[in-house]
């Protein structure tokens, strides 16, 4: 009888495999269909360039290659973007968006493994991103990128574009990271508030735990800190794990192990990098930009301060500058709100790489 039922039990389980596994790639498919640029002079391309050594993935799209360049840098800081790619759809009408799993990171990682991707420091990344543009710049003609920062790929994108601001039309910041000890500091006091405010004893006891002093926390605590001010980020959507999963699950451009990597190299990347982290501080850095500055931010980011990153973008001076607030976003406001987003750069950053048509002159 106990045969028959683990028996009738395995059964179970494995049809229910099967029916998810082709429920994903149906999926798959649907996802790949509307994905799909049929544009004589677009570009759809998936590689490995050879970058800081070591073979790094990169995804490049987009309607149309005389189109501004648009490179993301990711957060995580080992989680990749391009498994947005479905939401930023649209952008590629205006745009080449180039994606990259930074060593370390999903694709990459997956590559290179552990062993083999070398040094995990922001430096490293820096003088990594420099490297992938140069070849950007020869494989598509172009002579600068726009830079677009998200999260902790702020932490690389600063100091690249203080590097080498002649590779760069624009910087673009979003879920901007400034003081990484007082955005934790001060995350923390507002997340306990807000747990405390919505009666979430589970919340509270967790934070009340780790203490309130970045300072003393190990990875852990900070995990802790992170994940519970995720799930009060208010905004909705919510860029919680009932999208990224579907998101990560549906895209055609990830296989199983890929998605193993993908997970293995969000967690692995941070404990590389733990120390560099809590250390950071974008202040060090200067406000002196010699590029065009922007910040997207969400209203509402709980994750990355709004106030924090509104007052560090008081300082800064550069030859433009300009602030948008995000509605209805928190972290993650180019994801969730992908049309908004679109919308600004089209406004503020997309006119300073393309000359106006004589068309639209005279229409003006």
């Amino acid at each position: 009888m106990i045969r028959t039922i683990l028996g009738g039990a395995a059964g179970v389980i494995a049809a229910s495999a099967v029916g998810g596994l082709a429920y994903r790639k149906a999926r798959q498919r649907r996802v790949a269909k509307a994905l799909e640029i049929t544009a004589p002079n677009g570009i759809v391309e998936q590689r490995f360039v050879k970058v800081g050594g070591i073979d790094q993935w990169i995804q490049l799209r987009g309607e149309d290659r005389d189109n501004p360049v648009l490179l993301v840098l990711h957060g995580g800081p080992g989680w990749p973007n391009a498994v947005f790619t479905l939401p930023l759809r649209p952008w590629e009408r205006y745009f080449t968006v180039v994606q990259w799993d930074h060593r370390g990171a999903g694709k990459t990682l997956r590559r290179n493994g552990k062993a083999g991707s070398g040094e995990m420091t922001f430096d490293c990344r820096v003088a990594d991103a420099i490297e992938l543009i140069e070849f950007l710049r020869a494989h598509l003609g172009v002579d600068k990128v726009i830079v677009l920062a998200e999260s902790m790929g702020t932490l690389t994108g600063l100091p690249l574009v203080k590097r080498r601001p002649d590779l760069v039309h624009a910087l673009v910041a979003t879920d901007l990271y400034v003081a990484m000890a007082a955005n934790e500091a001060r995350k923390y006091q507002l997340t306990l508030e807000r747990l405390r405010a919505a009666g979430n004893a589970k919340g509270v006891a967790a934070l009340e735990e780790i203490g309130a002093d970045p300072a003393r926390w190990d990875l852990g605590a900070w995990n802790t800190n992170m994940a519970w001010a995720f799930r009060t980020n208010v905004p909705t959507p919510n860029l919680d794990r009932r999208l990224l999963f579907p998101l990560a699950l549906s895209s055609p451009i990830y296989t199983l192990r890929d998605l193993y990597s993908l997970f293995t190299g969000f967690q692995w990347s941070t404990a590389q990098m733990f120390q560099e982290l809590k250390a950071y501080d974008a202040w060090r850095l200067g406000t002196r930009f010699e590029v065009p500055f922007f910040l997207f931010q969400g209203e509402s980011d709980v994750v990355t301060l709004t106030t924090l990153a509104e007052e560090y973008f008081e300082e800064v001076e550069a030859p433009t500058k300009e602030l948008a607030l995000i509605k209805d976003a928190g972290h993650f406001a180019a994801f969730t709100q992908p049309d908004r987003f679109l919308a600004e750069l089209l406004a503020r950053v997309r006119p300073l790489v393309v000359a106006p048509s004589p068309s639209s002159i005279r229409e003006t």
